[in-house]
């Protein structure tokens, strides 16, 4: 019994509970409000639909606060578990995300209960700024179809797809619609941080529920032409016909894309569970011990399988959402449990007003958010760093958008490896 007491939830997880409420009420709710558009344009961009998203914000999130290892994690769709999962869909259908995810929530939790966290944990500086780096890279890179307002091209390289597909636009006709709405989109994202600060200095209103609101009137009121996200069901449908999709897929590449899709929530997650920490002890100096890494693949592993379960998809934590949650004030991972069930009263009464978002501004969000992640000063700190790191940095982001993730992944530990024992081997 005592193996699994340190994955079980306890009453310490939200201590004090009636001094925090209100800090963490305020930061539920804006990082919900921050992760709403994400949510839609991860689905969409998946392939797997907008309400996938939101079931995947809801279901993991909430899962993943009560019984991950992290009092500050936000998780649920994310860029890089999009990247992973959109050639899974467009060479085997939406229907592979169920059993895949299912699997790979179970695999996840193994690497929980044999204590596997604290290596990931270990990953360098270098190979991980690079892999993040190839994951904004491929992110933008998936909405290329988006912006210009037309069926992505067939194929499962991202690299490849985004290049046939804009031969497919130059061929046929552009749709300028479309690109206008996403470049309004990305001028209203980079611009209303400072028309924040003039318009209402005492209150944060995230950049990316302003694009949505704003292209949504404008689209609906002046009667534009434009894709949208379309209808928002209401209820949760348990997904099926797992046989049959398994059976659809040959053994080794069922084999490698659950692996693929673990370990890449196992990492993210345990990284953003890291940056939590980091920001939590700078910004609100919190004296809660920091996150057990081994519970948190096991809440992780649970949110992907609930999630998927449910007609969602393979969750991870997020970095970019967790970062607001700090900022916001959160105090407990009460925070993160108000924010799953924002974005639920979201679609159980907003449902309508979300089907009329256009595509292209979902687009332009998450080009914005893309860039972020990229974060240019970052870029530029670790191309200052040693020839090693330098070079680590470079081949991880090369082969994360030549190759994949994990790929990229093990090619930038390898390359960090043998330029350490080569530098090490000339002292």
């Amino acid at each position: 019994m005592a193996l699994f007491t340190e994955f079980l939830p306890s009453a310490n997880d939200y201590k004090p509970f009636k001094k925090n409420f209100r800090h963490n009420l305020i930061a539920g709710i804006s990082v919900g409000v921050v992760a709403l558009p994400l949510a839609l344009g991860f689905g969409v961009t998946t392939g797997s639909g907008a309400a996938s998203g939101l079931i995947t914000a809801i279901i993991a999130g909430l899962i993943a606060a009560v019984f991950g290892g992290s009092n500050f994690q936000v998780s649920g769709p994310t860029g890089a578990m999009t990247v992973v999962l959109v050639p899974i869909v467009s060479k085997y259908g939406v229907a592979a995300l169920a059993p895949l995810g299912i699997a790979a929530g179970f695999l996840i939790i193994f690497l929980g209960f044999i204590k596997v966290g604290k290596y990931i944990d270990r990953v360098p500086f270098a190979v991980m700024e690079g892999f993040t780096l190839g994951i904004a890279l491929v992110i933008a890179l998936q909405q290329v179809p988006l912006v210009l307002g037309i069926q992505r091209a067939p194929g499962s390289h991202t690299v490849l797809v985004a290049i046939d597909t804009f031969k497919s636009a130059i061929s046929n006709s552009i749709n300028w619609t479309s690109i206008s709405i996403v470049i309004f989109a990305l001028v209203i994202k980079f611009t209303w941080p400072k028309m924040n600060k003039m318009v209402a200095p005492k209150v944060h209103i995230p950049a990316s529920i302003v694009v949505v609101l704003l292209t949504t009137l404008i689209v609906h009121f002046l009667g534009i032409k434009v894709a949208t996200i379309g209808a928002i069901p209401r209820k949760f449908e348990v997904a099926g016909n797992y046989l049959e999709t398994f059976n659809a897929i040959p053994i080794r590449e069922l084999g490698y894309a659950i692996v693929v899709i673990a370990l890449l929530g196992a990492i993210e997650s345990l990284l953003s569970a890291r940056v939590a920490d980091g920001m939590a002890h700078k910004i609100i100096d919190h004296e809660q011990r920091k996150h057990q890494p081994n519970r948190e693949l096991f809440g992780q592993g649970l949110a992907t399988i609930a999630a998927s379960f449910l007609g969602g998809m393979p969750a991870t934590g997020a970095i970019a959402r967790t970062s607001v949650n700090v900022r916001a004030g959160a105090r407990s991972r009460f925070a993160s449990i108000v924010h799953a069930c924002f974005l639920l009263m979201v679609v159980l009464f907003l449902a309508p007003v979300v089907s009329i978002i256009p595509t292209a501004a979902l687009a332009g969000v998450l080009i914005g958010t893309s860039y972020r992640i990229a974060n240019p000063k970052s870029i530029i700190e670790a191309l200052r760093t040693t020839y090693g790191e330098r070079a680590v940095f470079i081949v991880t982001a090369i082969s994360v958008l030549a190759i994949d993730l994990i790929w990229g992944l093990v090619i930038g530990l390898l390359t960090n490896l043998v330029l350490k024992k080569l530098l090490s081997s000339r002292r």
